[in-house]
């Protein structure tokens, strides 16, 4: 079905989001998800560094047979609106793993990963790493959604967010949203917003590291966590030499 107006701050999905930038993008945009089906005891791996300097929308809708998996790990560092939106339906005993990265500064630039994780069936498991890292008045959002029918029993699904704002006008916000109709299951979510670890700069510089080597190791660290059940080791290095190249020349 078609969209036939562009979304407003009262849709929760788009609470935070950069409405100017959604309005650029018009309403033809919002149709264009891409769809993959993943049968029964497969799996697939999907590794998306997205951002440019216009604003930029990716949407998938991921449906998983029994026992498959799906794993999806994003770098997102535009310098314009841009938002990463995964709609996944689990089978029984399949698996998704999401591992997501918001970075960077701008003035009033909005960053989003925006998940709805459906299960829908029995002994399914989910698991949602996100960091976010922003400085100047950029806006790093994350929306994640977990439904879990009735009789859906031996669900586990689990969500971590941690934000990390480098400068007093940047900003992070976490959704995190459970819909649950069974009783046999285990749902978790955690959500955390701070600074940069002073303590461990200043003990990394007083070693001779300069500020920005310093700041930039502990930027990895952070952000690490959201990478690090992706077995690929190419593909890992790339996901976070695209996040870390953000910090490149940010007069922080």
């Amino acid at each position: 079905m078609s969209t036939a107006t562009l979304p407003t701050r009262r849709d929760e999905a788009w609470r935070y989001a950069d409405m100017d930038g959604v309005a650029r993008l018009g309403v033809a945009a919002l149709d264009l998800w891409q769809a993959i089906d993943v049968d029964a005891g497969e799996s697939v791996t999907r590794c998306l560094i997205v951002g440019s300097d216009a604003p930029e929308l990716h949407r998938f809708r991921v449906t998983l047979g029994e026992g498959a998996r799906a794993a999806f790990f994003v770098t997102n560092a535009g310098q314009d609106y841009t938002r990463v939106e995964i709609e996944v339906r689990l089978a029984r005993g399949a698996h998704f793993e999401c591992g997501g990265v918001t970075i960077g500064g701008g003035a009033g630039v909005t960053r989003e990963v925006v998940t709805q994780v459906v299960h829908a069936e029995p002994e399914a498991t989910s698991n949602q790493t996100i960091r976010a890292v922003h400085w100047n008045t950029g806006t790093g959002n994350f929306l994640g959604e977990i439904k879990v029918a009735r009789h859906a029993q031996k669900t586990d699904a689990a969500q971590d967010f941690k934000g990390l704002l480098l400068e007093a006008g940047a900003s992070a916000n976490a959704v995190p949203q459970l819909e649950i109709f069974a009783d046999d299951v285990k749902c978790a979510h955690g959500a955390t917003v701070g600074e940069l670890d002073e303590a461990a700069r200043f003990y990394m510089m007083a070693r001779g590291l300069d500020p920005a080597t310093a700041q930039r190791l502990l930027v990895q660290a952070f952000i690490g966590d959201a990478f690090v059940s992706l077995d690929d080791e190419g593909e890992r290095e790339a996901l976070l030499n695209a996040a870390l190249s953000a910090l490149e020349g940010a007069q922080l």
